[in-house]
């Protein structure tokens, strides 16, 4: 995605992602902006297992998307850098990297389903990294096709502000065309291809229903701008210049959410979904400068997008492949040169860029530079990985990092032979280098190799790969949930560390009250530790007060019960007492941990399991067979509403470890024609039954 050209226009670029729910239409989208920008000269189909991005054999034999594509395209003088993402939960953390580097998005929504699971946590995602997003409305030649019932989910389910500015001409079978309100005209298509497109007249049977949306469309835009507003209040007429920089202002920041639509598989509506792109998502000059922190002394720090600003740079995956390890990138600041010695302010590493290619799915061309504003791929970096910042060794900064959620499913995984053992330990490294939700562990008592990621189907596509790509042959377990444990009342534990050798001894003591974090302050949290410094009076130097909580912090990565990470503690530190001589933080360290074992064995500690929010889409005919089987499966039903025509969502929440080969009964329960997805909701307390069969290993 660098250009190379000594003319880049940093305002004529555009860093969008594509970004849904599974199966609304992500990568055909992708495939008809691809042709009609001239990128391929004949479309490929998901459903043929031909789309350019993707390009993974997992993902053609699926017909799904499962990692990140990126493309370059071109369109009216402007570069638009694509990344087509994934739509499944497993592979969620896809997504989130993604939107972490881009400036704009676009989402895309299935006009029969609507806004589904998988829609609400990628618009989520997006919100918490304030991408700037317009919508795609896709399938309007599909039967039970309902442009309203789906605007007014964004509304609903996502708390968004849509702005209509196309509304469909026909749906289902008799979609003919889009009506602009922007230009007030109709567009339709001369032939199959969609390069055939005709501009009309709006139909008088159309023209009311035209106009009055077209007022409701000025009357959101003018709402958000001042200068709008009061022309609009004093009967004004407002230009069409005016119209679309308020919408374009409107979006950038967040506060407006344009509404298009179309059929990207009949080729309808593509073309003009580029022109919004290109008139109202931001170039990298239209958003915020970039917040980081000095290395050394956490200083506050900012990147603006220009050339002449140190280098600032976040790489935000990494892909091994038979041509090498490469490291896209994401420049938000200076110039990155082929040849140039950065600093990796992550890990202190110093890296000489090797080559820079501009990348187009699976190909790529070599390019000397990229810019600021730009994203590219390295090849040749060792040391780097996922969330690390490249930049200037004379001006370092550090961005922010990428979190990702943890894992929830683990498999154990056993090579047949000695030469395959060695095979699956360069192929996992490789494959947990790409994906930061893929976890391995190493049992040395039971000399077995557990994997963990985000499902069934996230382990299952990282297996086919350790199998055809590194030629490992191995024997798979069952998929097991990644249980968690904590405590259910509050205990106080004092704990003294005493250690005396020969020379100078060991020294610490700790008072912590343990408890359940209260629901209000959860949110600090992130769900795992909330450490406190309740020190008064310097019972223990604020020098030692660290390593109490790394002692903690060591000791939740395993419970007392089955081993287990321990989640949803709160520590409070409230005394303790040093020696001048024998105290060190290593003591501290140690005093921590020993208080949070005691701590956990006698603050009532039970398993958590993790609970999924499930969504079943089922004719009114299976309803029954399937609410009978969610309850068998301890689910609680939260609500069923209708979705099309004697179609309903059912949704629910089921523990994780019940839903193992749902995907076969839901099929047999309904022949074949219910769908279903689901997502990690929270940690729920297992009963006891289920309790007693983790601590004995057998679930």
């Amino acid at each position: 995605m660098a250009t190379g050209n000594l003319d880049f226009d940093l305002k004529r670029v555009r860093n969008i992602g594509i970004i849904a729910h599974i199966d609304a239409g992500k990568t055909t989208v992708t495939e008809r902006v691809l042709y009609y920008t001239g990128m391929v000269h004949k479309i490929g189909e998901t459903h043929e297992g031909s789309a350019t991005t993707d390009y993974m054999e997992q993902e053609r034999e699926r017909g799904i998307t499962i990692t990140s594509a990126a493309v370059t395209a071109s369109w009216d003088d402007c570069q638009i850098n694509i990344i087509d993402t994934p739509g499944h939960v497993d592979f969620t953390a896809e997504v989130q990297r993604s939107l972490r580097v881009l400036d704009g998005g676009i989402t895309v929504f299935d006009s029969v389903a609507g806004v589904e699971p998988q829609s609400e946590t990628v618009w989520r995602q997006a919100s918490e990294y304030n991408v700037p997003r317009m919508c795609f409305v896709n399938k309007m030649d599909r039967t039970g096709a309902d442009f309203d019932r789906c605007v007014n989910m964004m509304v609903d389910r996502l708390k968004a502000n849509p702005v209509v500015i196309q509304v469909p001409y026909g749906s289902g079978e008799d979609f003919e065309g889009i009506i602009d309100l922007l230009k007030m005209e109709l567009i339709t298509y001369g032939n199959d291809e969609g390069t055939d497109i005709n501009y009309h007249a709006i139909p008088e049977s159309h023209r009311e229903m035209a106009e009055t949306r077209r007022e409701d469309m000025i009357e959101k835009i003018v709402e958000h701008d001042e200068y709008l507003t009061m022309k609009f209040l004093d009967e004004e007429e407002i230009t069409q210049d005016e119209i679309l920089a308020g919408l374009r202002a409107g979006t950038i920041t967040g506060q407006l959410h344009p509404v298009m639509c179309g059929a990207a598989l009949k080729n309808k509506g593509v073309q003009a979904l580029l022109n919004m792109v290109v008139a109202l998502l931001p170039s990298p000059l239209d958003i915020p400068p970039v917040k980081g922190e000095h290395p050394k002394d956490g200083s506050d720090l900012l990147r603006h997008a220009d050339d002449e600003e140190p280098l600032a740079a976040l790489v935000f995956k990494i892909v091994s492949d038979q041509y090498g390890r490469l490291a896209f990138t994401r420049v938000y600041s200076g110039v990155l040169k082929a040849g140039a010695m950065v600093v990796n302010t992550a890990n202190g590493q110093r890296e000489r860029i090797g080559r820079i290619v501009r990348m187009f799915a699976d190909r790529r061309e070599d390019v000397k530079e990229v810019r600021a504003g730009d994203i590219a791929a390295v090849i040749g970096m060792k040391e780097t990985f996922t969330g690390d910042t490249l930049s200037a060794p004379n001006s370092p900064i550090l961005l922010e990092n990428i979190s990702f959620p943890d894992p929830v499913v683990e498999v154990a995984i056993e090579p047949n032979t000695k030469a395959d053992q060695d095979k699956m330990g360069i192929g996992l490294r490789k494959l947990a280098e790409e994906d930061p939700t893929f976890q391995i562990e190493v049992d040395d008592q039971l000399g077995q190799t557990k994997i963990k990621g985000m499902g069934e189907l996230h382990l299952e596509v990282l297996v086919d790969r350790l199998m055809r790509e590194y030629g490992v042959e191995a024997r798979v377990g069952r998929p097991r949930v990644a249980y968690r444990e904590t405590i259910t009342r509050m205990v106080e534990i004092d704990t003294t560390f005493r250690r005396q050798t020969g020379g100078a001894g060991q020294y610490a003591r700790c008072t912590v009250r343990f408890e359940p974090i209260p629901n209000e302050e959860k949110s600090e949290a992130a769900g795992e530790l909330l450490f406190v410094d309740g020190i008064r009076g310097g019972a223990i130097p604020k020098e030692y007060i660290p390593a109490v909580r790394k002692g903690i912090t060591q000791a939740m990565q395993g419970g007392v019960i089955a081993g287990y990470p321990v989640v949803n503690i709160k520590a409070t530190l409230i005394d303790g007492a040093y020696h001048e001589v024998d105290s060190s933080e290593i003591a501290f360290t140690i005093a921590g941990s020993m208080g949070l074992k005691e701590g956990i064995q006698k603050g009532a500690p039970v398993i958590l399991e993790p609970s999924m929010s499930v969504e079943v889409v089922v004719p009114d005919d299976y309803t029954g067979a399937v609410v009978g089987d969610i309850s068998s499966r301890r689910g609680i039903v939260q609500g069923m509403e209708p979705h099309s025509e004697g179609i309903s969502v059912i949704q629910a929440q089921v523990p994780l470890g019940e839903m193992f080969g749902y995907a076969n009964d839901l099929r047999n329960n309904t022949q074949g024609r219910g769908n279903f997805s689901m997502e990690f909701d929270t940690y729920t307390v297992a009963p006891e039954g289920i309790a007693e069969a983790v601590k004995s290993g057998s679930r």
